[in-house]
């Protein structure tokens, strides 16, 4: 009686391991779409690439500088890096889902002061907002801003 107890009980755990993985997929990929940034003056767009999750800015309020140029990294503190433009930078970089709706162990680029920062990510409010936290060295020592969820 105890081998087909322990052989349901098994059973029961194999057939539900693909539906457990399917949950965390979905986890996982929450928070990929197009959001805009705090200050509504960019989209980003954040996908998946081989298990990392990475953004990259797809609009700009004002693509172009006062003279009708299309703004670039001038502020990029790698001067080979200077002329490439804005639109279509990768600013988010290498964040692993963690759990609970945050993507940690990422980075965010500022292409308006050429820094880089530590960063972290917390998908809030049904998947609507983007709490969006840069930091220097311990995330006690930074700034959140919020984005939302373009439909």
């Amino acid at each position: 009686m105890k081998l087909f107890q322990n052989s349901a009980f098994i059973l029961i755990i194999l057939l539900l391991l693909p539906f457990g993985s399917a949950i965390s997929k979905d986890e996982k990929d929450a928070i990929t779409g197009t959001w805009l940034t705090g200050k509504k003056d960019a989209k980003v767009k954040i996908y998946e690439q081989k298990g990392k999750y990475y953004g990259k800015i797809i609009w700009l309020k004002n693509p172009n500088y006062e003279d009708g140029k299309e703004k670039v990294d001038k502020e990029n503190p790698d001067e080979n890096k200077r002329k490439r433009k804005i639109l279509g930078l990768n600013i988010l970089k290498d964040f692993v889902y963690d759990e609970d709706n945050e993507w940690d162990d990422g980075e965010i680029y500022d292409p308006k002061s050429g820094n880089t920062y530590s960063c972290n990510i917390e998908l809030v409010e049904d998947g609507k907002v983007l709490e969006v936290r840069g930091y220097i060295g311990i995330s006690l020592f930074g700034r959140t801003e919020i984005w939302t969820r373009v439909e």
